[in-house]
């Protein structure tokens, strides 16, 4: 009996693993086909028994560095995004969309740094109160989700960052957050000192905090 003939009898070599440019091949077109970042994961799932796909991927950033698109990582997931520096020529096919308010900012800003929080350690550290319409906002956004349940009295749920946040900014996790200059010079971060009382009833989703000051006293004995 020939080798052939021997490998068609039991099976082998049916099932051979394809070579590392067939894997490179693979793993490309799954990632170019799909619209959201691809775990790891799921690349194992969907290639051959056997396949390598994180070697795939580490030799497909190595083959994208400086192209046009790049093969960037998103939390734990992969895709191909346009590289930075060419981001200027997508304008035209970006969508315009509702500028968040200044509380959906800053609450987005303390989950991004401070994950995970609570509802109430939100409103502890902005020193005022957080609307659920400023958190159905960014849920609804898919830029934070629910998180554990903290063990403590009333076991209040956590919020954290999606992937779907780190992708919309081009990080690869909220390690690589920017840091208070940064945020400063994006005008994310007011530079001016914080008013001295803030009104804690709501956190003007619309307009912004409402900001309230100590009237002077000769004016509380006119009224």
């Amino acid at each position: 009996m020939t080798q052939t003939e021997a490998n068609d009898s039991t099976g082998a070599g049916l099932f051979d693993v394809p070579s590392s440019a067939e894997q490179d091949r693979m793993v490309e077109a799954i990632l170019f086909a799909t619209a959201e970042p691809v775990s790891l994961k799921e690349l194992i799932a969907r290639l051959p028994q056997g396949s390598d796909p994180a070697a795939a991927l580490l030799r497909l950033r190595h083959v994208y560095d400086g192209r046009g698109v790049q093969l960037v990582r998103v939390g734990e997931s992969f895709a191909f995004r346009t590289a930075p520096d060419l981001g200027f020529l997508m304008h035209k096919e970006t969508v315009e969309t509702r500028k968040l308010s200044r509380a959906a900012i800053e609450t987005l800003a303390i989950v991004a740094y401070h994950q995970p929080v609570t509802r109430a350690e939100i409103e502890e550290i902005r020193g005022v109160g957080v609307s659920r319409g400023t958190i159905d906002q960014l849920l609804e956004l898919e830029w934070i989700r629910l998180g554990r349940r903290r063990m403590t009295p009333g076991r209040p749920v956590t919020f954290v960052v999606t992937e779907v946040f780190l992708d919309q900014f081009n990080l690869e996790s909220a390690r690589d957050l920017p840091g208070l200059k940064e945020l400063r010079a994006a005008g994310l971060l007011d530079n001016r000192p914080p008013p001295d009382r803030l009104d804690a009833g709501s956190d003007g989703d619309e307009a912004g905090d409402q900001i309230t000051q100590d009237e002077p006293e000769d004016d509380e004995s006119e009224a």
